[in-house]
Protein backbone atom coordinates (compact mmCIF):
# COMPACT_ATOMS: atom_id res chain seq x y z
CA UNK A 1 0.00 0.00 0.00
CA UNK A 2 1.32 3.56 -0.96
CA UNK A 3 1.79 5.90 1.91
CA UNK A 4 3.43 9.48 1.87
CA UNK A 5 6.39 8.65 3.24
CA UNK A 6 6.86 5.72 0.62
CA UNK A 7 5.90 8.07 -1.93
CA UNK A 8 8.05 11.00 -0.84
CA UNK A 9 11.04 8.64 -0.52
CA UNK A 10 10.89 7.36 -3.91
CA UNK A 11 10.68 11.44 -5.63
CA UNK A 12 13.73 11.93 -4.11
CA UNK A 13 15.34 9.05 -4.21
CA UNK A 14 15.39 9.88 -8.19
CA UNK A 15 17.97 12.67 -8.03
CA UNK A 16 21.04 11.83 -6.33
CA UNK A 17 22.18 15.42 -6.23
CA UNK A 18 18.52 16.12 -4.35
CA UNK A 19 19.48 13.66 -2.09
CA UNK A 20 23.17 14.96 -1.05
CA UNK A 21 21.99 18.28 -1.12
CA UNK A 22 19.49 16.77 1.77
CA UNK A 23 23.02 15.46 3.27
CA UNK A 24 24.40 18.45 3.23
CA UNK A 25 21.40 20.60 4.78
CA UNK A 26 21.64 22.80 1.96
CA UNK A 27 18.06 22.36 1.39
CA UNK A 28 14.51 23.60 2.43
CA UNK A 29 12.68 21.04 3.88
CA UNK A 30 9.24 22.73 3.49
CA UNK A 31 10.07 24.57 0.05
CA UNK A 32 11.18 20.92 -1.26
CA UNK A 33 7.67 19.72 0.37
CA UNK A 34 5.53 22.21 -2.00
CA UNK A 35 7.25 21.12 -4.37
CA UNK A 36 6.74 17.38 -4.63
CA UNK A 37 3.58 17.76 -2.98
CA UNK A 38 1.69 17.51 -6.30
CA UNK A 39 2.98 14.50 -7.33
CA UNK A 40 2.36 12.87 -3.75
CA UNK A 41 -1.38 13.91 -4.35
CA UNK A 42 -1.55 12.43 -7.92
CA UNK A 43 0.20 9.02 -6.75
CA UNK A 44 -2.24 8.70 -3.97
CA UNK A 45 -5.55 10.16 -5.34
CA UNK A 46 -6.22 12.46 -2.76
CA UNK A 47 -5.22 15.92 -0.80
CA UNK A 48 -2.00 15.80 1.46
CA UNK A 49 -0.89 18.41 4.35
CA UNK A 50 2.39 19.72 3.70
CA UNK A 51 3.19 19.30 7.23
CA UNK A 52 2.90 15.54 6.44
CA UNK A 53 5.12 16.02 3.82
CA UNK A 54 7.86 17.78 5.90
CA UNK A 55 7.60 15.02 8.32
CA UNK A 56 8.23 12.34 5.78
CA UNK A 57 11.24 14.30 4.63
CA UNK A 58 12.38 14.32 7.55
CA UNK A 59 11.97 10.67 9.07
CA UNK A 60 14.19 9.77 5.73
CA UNK A 61 17.62 8.51 7.06
CA UNK A 62 20.84 9.74 5.75
CA UNK A 63 21.20 6.43 3.53
CA UNK A 64 23.69 5.75 1.06
CA UNK A 65 24.84 9.37 0.03
CA UNK A 66 25.51 10.16 3.68
CA UNK A 67 27.63 6.82 4.05
CA UNK A 68 29.11 7.31 0.64
CA UNK A 69 30.57 10.72 1.35
CA UNK A 70 32.28 9.98 4.36
CA UNK A 71 34.20 7.40 2.29
CA UNK A 72 35.18 9.89 -0.30
CA UNK A 73 36.05 12.41 2.26
CA UNK A 74 38.29 10.19 3.41
CA UNK A 75 39.54 8.93 0.50
CA UNK A 76 40.28 12.71 -0.32
CA UNK A 77 42.47 13.52 2.83
CA UNK A 78 44.60 10.88 1.21
CA UNK A 79 45.40 12.06 -2.04
CA UNK A 80 49.15 12.89 -2.76
CA UNK A 81 51.38 15.63 -4.43
CA UNK A 82 49.73 17.94 -6.69
CA UNK A 83 51.83 18.76 -9.89
CA UNK A 84 51.02 21.72 -11.43
CA UNK A 85 52.39 22.82 -15.40
CA UNK A 86 51.66 25.45 -17.09
CA UNK A 87 52.20 27.26 -20.86
CA UNK A 88 49.54 24.36 -22.61
CA UNK A 89 47.87 24.04 -25.36
CA UNK A 90 45.14 21.93 -27.05
CA UNK A 91 44.75 20.44 -30.35
CA UNK A 92 41.50 18.12 -31.46
CA UNK A 93 41.22 16.72 -35.37
CA UNK A 94 39.11 14.43 -36.63
CA UNK A 95 39.98 10.92 -36.86
CA UNK A 96 41.32 9.43 -40.14
CA UNK A 97 43.05 6.96 -41.32
CA UNK A 98 46.46 9.23 -42.36
CA UNK A 99 45.93 10.55 -38.36
CA UNK A 100 46.20 7.35 -37.35
CA UNK A 101 49.16 6.90 -39.31
CA UNK A 102 50.89 9.96 -38.01
CA UNK A 103 50.51 8.70 -34.00
CA UNK A 104 53.78 6.50 -34.67
CA UNK A 105 55.33 10.13 -35.84
CA UNK A 106 54.01 11.85 -33.17
CA UNK A 107 54.56 9.65 -30.33
CA UNK A 108 58.19 9.72 -31.24
CA UNK A 109 58.45 13.83 -31.65
CA UNK A 110 57.34 14.03 -27.90
CA UNK A 111 59.21 11.35 -26.57
CA UNK A 112 62.35 13.42 -28.38
CA UNK A 113 62.00 16.46 -25.55
CA UNK A 114 62.27 16.14 -22.18
CA UNK A 115 60.82 18.14 -19.41
CA UNK A 116 57.78 18.22 -21.20
CA UNK A 117 53.74 17.95 -20.70
CA UNK A 118 52.17 15.71 -23.08
CA UNK A 119 49.60 13.27 -23.75
CA UNK A 120 47.79 11.76 -26.55
CA UNK A 121 43.82 10.57 -26.33
CA UNK A 122 42.23 8.68 -29.28
CA UNK A 123 38.11 8.87 -29.22
CA UNK A 124 35.63 7.03 -31.52
CA UNK A 125 35.39 10.38 -33.59
CA UNK A 126 38.26 12.63 -32.71
CA UNK A 127 41.83 12.92 -31.36
CA UNK A 128 43.17 15.24 -28.91
CA UNK A 129 46.45 15.75 -28.20
CA UNK A 130 47.37 18.50 -25.09
CA UNK A 131 51.35 19.74 -25.26
CA UNK A 132 53.69 22.10 -24.00
CA UNK A 133 53.62 25.11 -25.87
CA UNK A 134 57.29 24.59 -26.68
CA UNK A 135 56.79 22.25 -28.97
CA UNK A 136 53.31 23.37 -30.09
CA UNK A 137 54.58 24.31 -33.62
CA UNK A 138 56.18 21.20 -34.16
CA UNK A 139 52.71 19.11 -33.84
CA UNK A 140 50.81 21.45 -35.46
CA UNK A 141 53.48 21.14 -38.43
CA UNK A 142 53.25 17.47 -38.43
CA UNK A 143 48.81 17.29 -38.66
CA UNK A 144 49.48 20.36 -40.81
CA UNK A 145 47.26 18.84 -43.19
CA UNK A 146 45.01 17.11 -40.78
CA UNK A 147 41.27 18.09 -39.97
CA UNK A 148 41.54 20.53 -37.14
CA UNK A 149 38.54 21.10 -35.21
CA UNK A 150 39.75 23.16 -32.17
CA UNK A 151 42.63 24.59 -30.63
CA UNK A 152 42.87 26.13 -27.16
CA UNK A 153 46.26 27.79 -25.66
CA UNK A 154 46.86 29.21 -22.54
CA UNK A 155 46.45 26.14 -20.44
CA UNK A 156 47.93 24.96 -17.98
CA UNK A 157 47.06 21.25 -15.75
CA UNK A 158 46.65 19.72 -12.32
CA UNK A 159 47.45 16.14 -11.73
CA UNK A 160 46.39 14.34 -8.65
CA UNK A 161 47.88 11.49 -7.71
CA UNK A 162 44.74 9.22 -6.58
CA UNK A 163 44.96 6.61 -3.61
CA UNK A 164 44.86 2.81 -5.00
CA UNK A 165 41.49 2.34 -3.87
CA UNK A 166 39.87 5.43 -5.85
CA UNK A 167 38.67 2.43 -7.89
CA UNK A 168 36.78 0.90 -5.37
CA UNK A 169 34.94 3.95 -4.65
CA UNK A 170 32.04 5.85 -7.18
CA UNK A 171 31.36 9.05 -6.98
CA UNK A 172 35.46 10.07 -6.55
CA UNK A 173 35.39 12.29 -10.06
CA UNK A 174 32.25 13.79 -9.14
CA UNK A 175 33.18 14.84 -5.42
CA UNK A 176 36.13 16.65 -7.12
CA UNK A 177 34.59 18.12 -9.97
CA UNK A 178 31.52 19.27 -8.19
CA UNK A 179 33.42 21.69 -5.98
CA UNK A 180 36.14 23.12 -8.51
CA UNK A 181 31.97 23.91 -10.31
CA UNK A 182 30.79 24.99 -7.36
CA UNK A 183 33.65 28.01 -7.64
CA UNK A 184 33.00 28.75 -11.43
CA UNK A 185 35.79 26.48 -12.61
CA UNK A 186 35.45 25.38 -16.18
CA UNK A 187 37.32 22.29 -17.04
CA UNK A 188 38.84 21.98 -20.37
CA UNK A 189 39.68 18.63 -20.56
CA UNK A 190 39.94 15.82 -18.34
CA UNK A 191 42.61 13.29 -18.52
CA UNK A 192 43.06 9.77 -16.22
CA UNK A 193 44.76 7.07 -15.77
CA UNK A 194 44.65 4.22 -12.93
CA UNK A 195 45.75 6.81 -10.27
CA UNK A 196 46.34 9.63 -11.47
CA UNK A 197 43.85 12.28 -12.35
CA UNK A 198 44.74 15.31 -14.68
CA UNK A 199 42.36 18.30 -14.79
CA UNK A 200 43.08 20.70 -18.15
CA UNK A 201 41.98 24.43 -17.22
CA UNK A 202 42.32 28.42 -18.70
CA UNK A 203 46.24 29.07 -17.53
CA UNK A 204 44.71 32.43 -15.17
CA UNK A 205 42.47 29.54 -13.52
CA UNK A 206 45.18 27.46 -12.52
CA UNK A 207 45.64 28.75 -8.81
CA UNK A 208 42.21 28.95 -7.74
CA UNK A 209 41.86 25.18 -9.07
CA UNK A 210 44.63 24.51 -7.21
CA UNK A 211 43.34 25.97 -4.17
CA UNK A 212 40.08 24.26 -3.96
CA UNK A 213 42.06 21.03 -4.36
CA UNK A 214 43.92 21.62 -1.41
CA UNK A 215 40.87 22.96 0.85
CA UNK A 216 39.68 19.35 -0.16
CA UNK A 217 42.63 17.63 0.41
CA UNK A 218 42.68 19.52 4.37
CA UNK A 219 39.16 18.50 5.01
CA UNK A 220 38.27 22.46 4.54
Amino acid sequence: MLSIGKITEEIIGRSPFLREAMTDDLINISSLARKIKPEIEEALGKEVKEGAIVMAIKRMSPGLYHRLNIKITNIIGELGDFLVRSNLEDFTFENTESLRLKQADLVQLVNSESDIFYTICRGVTETTVICSQSISPRVENLLINERLKSHTRDLASITVKLPAVNSEVYGIYYYILKHLAWEGLNIVEIVSTANEFTIIVKQDHVDKAFKVLMQLKRGK
